[in-house]
């Protein structure tokens, strides 16, 4: 734990000529620490964002845990440093929230919590830059920054790898169709289903990886994270929850459609995507289901639908978003803002828990940090999270390299147009480890 003389910083400001460029050269920097936690919003300015770029490096202090007392842990630790934080939420932390449990292969191998306070943190917005050093490596920001403004990219070591496939196509529709007797018994009224690709002995070079994702992809919840030898490469497009003083924000994504090169067919599929029944059906029961787990710990009468089954292009796919607010009960610390919603309505499913629990039954790899969430505390208590899909994930330890997909299943499912969706979201990420 940290000393609290430590959770001082000090700030400098500098200008920066070519934002973008720094942007690269700031991860190209990053690379020889042990943590690393680099968000990039990708030039996607909405109402709700903070930074265009965060840089988070080297631990002082650090937690890392299985799931259980997780949120325990992390209250005691924030409590502890207050001062920046930044790591991931893994699913697996339903656990902790619900009396359930994961059982299903696990290749990955990753903690189900990680966070560190980064001695070294850089903000980007605009042109302007913020350093936040902590008081015992403060003399080293100017040398820093003039190493970070020279920084070139550094050659890739990758090879080509022979992706697999857990769940075959046959076995996924008739998996999607037992989630279907489900649906019709009542249990529930839509799941998340997901499968995962994988390859075994694979050596792929991280940043490279990254950067391909992201030059493809360019997400607004884009994440490059390092735990020693666990890598996550991230092109989310989905907020799960952020905090900014009592307000609470969440912006679930239910409704895909893909994108097309010529611009009136694109046009017309995204018109489509707008009015489709089943996948505004999905997004409103998603949309409702956060509402409930944001009533937990609000502010009486202050749970809000500020857009409903908004649609948004990004350079892969069309996506129906929703925006949910609140304004947080002051009883209620950030960690329980983050425990009563966790995990994210948009990879579980309504009813929640029984969801969750036909989820593990019929999935075949443990989520993990799929489905999970990465982001950031700040030292008076807001935070911002996104939720890991779209995701790469890399032990480089084991040379196991993982990538899961899912879609929504509710009565109006067509197990081979969901099968189909899936492809479409793997697409990517498929692309660049080929």
């Amino acid at each position: 734990m940290g000393d609290k003389k430590f959770t001082l910083r000090t700030v400098i400001h500098k200008q920066i000529a070519h934002p973008e460029q720094f942007k690269q050269q700031l991860l190209n920097w990053s690379q020889d620490f042990r943590e690393i936690v680099f968000l990039d919003s990708n030039s996607h300015h909405g109402t709700y964002s903070d930074y265009d770029c965060v840089l988070a490096v080297d631990a002082f202090t650090s937690i890392q845990t299985d799931y259980f007392n997780a949120f325990a842990d992390l209250q005691q630790y924030y409590q502890t440093t207050k001062d920046w934080l930044f790591g991931y939420l893994s699913y697996d932390l339903k656990n902790d929230v619900e009396m359930l449990y994961s059982a299903n292969q696990d290749g990955l191998q990753f903690p189900d919590m990680f966070f560190f306070q980064p001695k070294k943190l850089f903000q980007l917005k605009g042109d302007r830059l913020e350093m936040r050093y902590l008081s015992m490596c403060d003399e080293d920001m100017e040398e820093d920054y003039h190493q970070i403004s020279k920084s070139e990219n550094r050659p890739a070591v990758s090879q080509k790898l022979e992706i697999q496939q857990r769940i075959s196509n046959t076995d996924y529709v008739s998996k999607v169709n037992e989630m279907l007797q489900h649906i019709s018994r009542g249990d529930i009224y839509e799941a998340n289903f997901c499968m995962e690709f994988f390859a075994q002995n694979a050596v792929i070079d991280p940043f490279a990886t990254f950067n391909s994702l992201n030059k493809i992809s360019r997400t607004p919840f884009a994440v490059f994270l390092k735990n020693h030898r666990h890598y996550l490469l991230s092109a989310s497009p989905e907020r799960y929850l952020k905090k900014k003083g009592e307000q609470l924000i969440s912006q679930p994504i239910k409704g895909t459609a893909p994108r097309l090169a010529e611009r009136a067919k694109d046009d017309e599929l995204k018109t489509k995507l707008a009015s489709d029944p089943k996948e505004r059906s999905e997004n409103i029961m998603i949309t409702d289901l956060v509402r409930n787990d944001l009533s937990r710990t609000a502010q009486k009468g202050s749970v809000q639908v500020t857009e409903l089954c908004g649609i948004y292009s990004f350079m892969q796919v069309h996506q129906m978003i929703s925006t949910i607010v609140s304004k947080l009960d002051p009883k209620y610390s950030p960690i329980d803002a983050l425990k009563t919603s966790f995990p994210m309505g948009s990879m579980t499913g309504a009813p929640k828990i029984s969801a969750m629990k036909i989820i593990e039954q019929l999935e075949e790899t443990k989520r993990g940090l799929y489905s999970g969430a990465v982001g950031y505390f700040s030292p008076d208590g807001d935070f911002d999270f996104n939720v890991v899909i779209r995701s790469i994930l890399y032990n480089q330890d084991s040379q196991y390299v993982s990538f899961s997909v899912g879609s929504a299943i509710t009565s109006l499912s067509d197990p081979e147009k969901e099968y189909e969706e899936c492809l479409l979201k793997a697409k990517a990420m498929r692309q660049v480890l080929a």
